[in-house]
């Protein structure tokens, strides 16, 4: 794989990893202290060649993804889940640890934001995100999760997930049906440990 943007990543490792899986050019932002000599790079390579951010999917990650959206308008996105960014002793999470294959993947589902001036008749709304479940209760943040890997947007806390779902126009049938897959996978996994369970007058 080519690829024509360059990629913002947090370090040197992170480039590596993808320099494994593609071939491509990467920014790092050394840290969650993005200085203002790297916003320039930035800005120019998305003024030049267009840019992906791809940053671990944690805390310090998002809140670099979220300085450089902010600072330079129109990039790509590219998400890992947390799985997918876990190292073999599971104790840290980062790109470093994805596989050539993970990120090839990641890379190809990129997704790009939506200039704010653009008309979104069918905006996925608060209550969309209540009434599916994923505003509260004890499932709410599980099924984000869920939804961030079918939608390829990330996790996010829901007042960051319903400002993600806008920045990549998320349109309401999409989110629908992707939220009744959730729901449908979540109900079969239910019945299948309900079945597994033993019987209590045989045990």
């Amino acid at each position: 794989m080519n690829i024509q943007e360059c990629i913002v990543v947090e370090g040197k490792d992170d480039t590596m990893a993808v320099k494994r899986a593609v071939e491509a050019d990467t920014i790092e932002t050394n840290g969650s202290a993005i200085g203002e000599a790297v916003l320039k790079r930035i800005a120019l390579a998305q003024e030049r060649r267009g840019v992906i951010i791809f940053t671990d999917p944690d805390v310090p990650g998002e809140r670099i993804r979220r300085i450089v959206s902010r600072e330079v308008p129109g990039c790509k996105h590219a998400f890992l889940t947390k799985e997918d960014a876990l190292s073999d002793a599971r104790d840290n999470i980062g790109i470093e640890n994805a596989s050539p294959e993970v990120i090839q993947r990641a890379i190809r589902r990129v997704r790009e934001e939506v200039p704010v001036d653009v008309i979104k008749t069918e905006r996925v709304s608060r209550q969309d995100l209540v009434d599916a479940g994923m505003m509260a209760g004890s499932q709410s943040r599980r099924r984000r999760e869920k939804m961030g890997e079918r939608l390829n947007i990330g996790y996010a806390n829901a007042k960051q997930f319903l400002k993600r779902l806008d920045m990549f126009n998320i349109q309401r049938a999409e989110f629908a049906r992707a939220a009744a897959e959730v729901l449908e996978e979540e109900a079969t996994r239910a019945q299948r440990n309900s079945n597994a369970e033993p019987d209590e007058g045989n045990s």
